[in-house]
């Protein structure tokens, strides 16, 4: 069978600062293909077919270290006895595997002894590929030896201390532990199982990760058929992941949907798993990703595995309990006993937690107030196995390090979750408690010293800018508690809590993201002591009220908010509490939006192309913005009627050509909080170029604007 054929590549492009951000995302396909030109038709079918099955087996993701050359080893791989590293794999004669026979390698694959005798280690899941067929282990003979090029490098030392570095101790171990019986054909089942059955116990070495582990490090059961059998896949804590069980967890247009994509209706893949689809499955034939499916959904739930959360309303398939319906696309279905708002399903202790106003504030922006996530950008909470899972592992570990999406043939573009290590645990546990509690199903609360001891044993980096966040949690200490969360809802659900005074799809948000707690994204912190201050737009000193309904009349293409009203006090309230120990003298670290050079010119043309590749999938192919399944704004439009109008900051240049570099595309790489930023000064110009000039709301008191002189070169008017 022959593999897909990678993506070709993006086109080049002409711009004025040439950089790869500008580039539409491409799939580079690592798996080598490296055939003689005179190889005979026979040979190279087999080949092929060989190549098939190194990538069913996922020997890339392994053999290739990071920055490395295909197959050619060294990657770390953690042990809970020390590091190994992965070996030589090219037909190199010296360093690789270039002088095995067949009989060598099929010995190393199914015992896990290479050709000069010494044991492997069972980190090379050697239990699992013994049960492949004989035409396999040729045609990946085969391939290994005449389909990928040799590469000299020679393997890393053995990185173990004693007693562990001991390779007899291996024989001992294969002698209690391990079945080398090729896969046995079930009469009974029809071929579609068989085939699932073959992959997901063999190439697929899913129990590997899935599999509990016994005490000697073994899988417990390497199938669902022996005396052990309710232990196959029912879920492991592997390197500080949790790999969930796979029994019966998805319909099987799900599993082929995650297995293919990276992605299905109730998340995406994580940790190891992100390699797994972005080097093997998804380059499976679709025949056999349903056979992988058919054979999961046939295992029955295993006395370890958690039920799943489903809906009381039928709605798209998707995990559950045979026969039950599932949470329908974009519904949210809170924890059994979670109270809810009225106000489209969000958790009601959103706003009275501190796990609530933290999620409130790192978390909304992309995975909602109603835990909906975004589709297809940003995964859902609602039915996501990950909270469903009673080992925190996963969890912990994503919010410590960050996670980031598989790069696929659907799903081009790679988006990334920073990791939030700049949290203490404590709050951390307070976050991850808020959203199991509101999503998921966990009996056991997460405690910071739970957080504390998976951060004492991962690599995790800590964010050392000098800006300090403030956390929302902390209002619940003051006096005024219900008036500040009052201000901060207000700042994230404008458009909805105040429909009289907000004429577009506009919150306070959208600008002024994390409620208005990121550096150099125009933060409301210490901004309250510079009130009273000079507004060179109107020509006079303005006070913070005037400031407040300068954005509803610009930026909401609304109107203003009664000076005396409730809404306008705790607005004011939460920029006050903001302001902290800021002094009108201060200079605030992180203010503002910083600025951008204006000798830079434009070029538009290029910032529709970086407005198509980085901007469109959350603001819309057309700048429509995006909606949910129950038609409310997820993220704004960029222009059109629903933007912000003509007399809005953003609509200048340089000013939208600043936020944009230091704030946009999310979801890019680590930065905390929102992995935000990454174009260059001139990207930034280009794409703030395109969208800024685009239709948009006039503003007819703009001929009241700069009375005084001192009009911005870039202004729309």
């Amino acid at each position: 069978m022959a593999a897909q054929a990678p993506a070709s590549a993006a086109s080049a492009m002409v711009v004025t600062a040439p950089t790869v951000n500008a580039v539409a995302p491409t799939v580079i396909d690592d798996l080598p293909a490296n055939y003689a030109a005179n190889m005979d038709p026979a040979t190279r079918a087999q080949v092929e077919r060989g190549r098939y099955v190194a990538r069913l087996g996922d020997c890339v993701a392994c053999h290739t270290a990071k920055g490395g050359k295909p197959m050619a080893g060294g990657l770390a791989l953690e042990t809970p006895f020390g590091q190994l590293h992965s070996t030589n794999i090219t037909p190199d004669p010296e360093t690789g595997i270039g002088k095995y026979t067949f009989e060598q390698f099929d010995r190393a694959m199914r015992k896990g002894v290479a050709a000069d005798g010494h044991n492997l280690y069972p980190a090379m899941p050697y239990p699992s590929y013994a049960k492949m067929t004989q035409d396999d282990m040729q045609d990946l003979y085969a391939y290994l030896m005449k389909g990928v090029a040799p590469v000299h490098q020679a393997n890393e030392p053995l990185g173990l201390g004693f007693p562990f570095n001991q390779r007899w101790g291996l024989k001992l171990w294969n002698w209690m532990f391990l079945d080398d019986t090729p896969y046995q054909a079930d009469a009974g089942k029809d071929p579609l199982y068989q085939r699932g059955a073959y992959l997901v116990q063999g190439l697929g070495h899913c129990g590997a990760c899935h599999t509990p582990r016994g005490w000697g490090f073994q899988e417990k059961t390497m199938t669902e058929t022996s005396p052990k059998g309710e232990y196959f896949l029912a879920g492991e804590t592997v390197e500080g992941w949790r790999a969930l069980s796979l029994r019966n967890l998805w319909t099987v247009d799900e599993t082929v949907k995650m297995l293919k994509t990276g992605q299905n209706s109730y998340g995406s893949v994580s940790g190891n798993m992100v390699d797994v689809v972005q080097h093997s499955t998804q380059y499976m034939t679709d025949e056999d990703l349903r056979a992988i499916g058919t054979f999961l959904k046939a295992l029955p739930p295993g006395k370890h595995d958690k039920p799943m959360v489903v809906a009381a309303a039928g709605g798209a398939s998707g995990m559950g309990a045979p026969g039950a319906s599932a949470p329908a696309a974009g519904a949210s279905t809170p924890a059994s006993g979670a109270a809810v708002d009225t106000t489209g399903g969000i958790p009601a202790s959103i706003y009275t937690t501190r796990g609530g106003l933290g999620y409130l504030q790192f978390c909304v922006d992309c995975h909602r107030t109603n835990g909906n996530g975004v589709p297809n950008v940003f995964p859902p909470l609602t039915g996501n196995a990950t909270l469903q899972s009673e080992d925190p592992s996963t969890l912990i570990h994503i919010m410590l390090t960050g996670s980031r999406s598989a790069q696929t043939m659907a799903h081009a573009r790679v988006w990334t979750m920073p990791g939030f290590a700049r949290l203490n645990d404590e709050e951390i546990a307070e976050i991850l408690n808020f959203t199991r509690s509101s999503w998921g199903q966990a009996s056991k609360e997460i405690t910071a010293k739970d957080v504390a001891s998976l951060r004492k044993s991962l690599d995790v980096k800590v964010d050392q800018s000098k800006f300090e966040t403030p956390r929302l949690a902390d209002m619940l200490k003051e006096k005024n508690a219900d008036q500040l969360v009052q201000g901060a809802r207000l700042n994230i659900q404008t458009h909805e809590l105040l429909p009289k005074n907000v004429g577009n799809a506009l919150n306070c948000t959208s600008c002024h993201m994390n409620a208005g707690t990121v550096a150099d994204g125009s933060p409301y912190v210490g901004v309250s002591a510079f009130f009273p201050s000079y507004g060179a737009r109107a020509g006079r000193d303005i006070t913070l009220e005037d400031r407040i309904n300068g954005c509803f009349r610009r930026s909401m293409n609304g109107k203003p908010l009664p000076l005396q009203s409730e809404e306008m006090k705790a607005m004011v309230a939460y920029f006050d509490w903001m302001k902290r120990e800021t002094k009108p003298e201060d200079k605030v670290e992180g203010r503002g939006v910083g600025k951008i050079s204006r000798d830079i010119k434009p070029n538009v043309d290029n910032g529709k192309r970086i407005y198509d590749n980085q901007c469109a999938a959350c603001h819309g192919a057309d700048g429509e913005g995006i909606k949910d399944a129950a038609g409310k704004w997820v993220y704004p439009p960029l222009w059109g009627d629903m933007s912000f109008n003509i007399g809005a900051g953003m609509a200048r240049t340089y000013t939208a050509a600043a936020f944009v570099k230091r704030n946009m595309p999310i979801g890019f790489h680590g930065k905390f909080p929102l992995g935000q930023g990454g174009l260059t000064d001139q990207e930034a110009v280009d794409v703030a170029e395109y969208f800024s000039h685009m239709p948009r709301p006039d503003f007819p008191d703009k001929v009241k604007d700069w009375p005084k002189g001192g009009k911005p070169a870039d202004a729309r008017y």
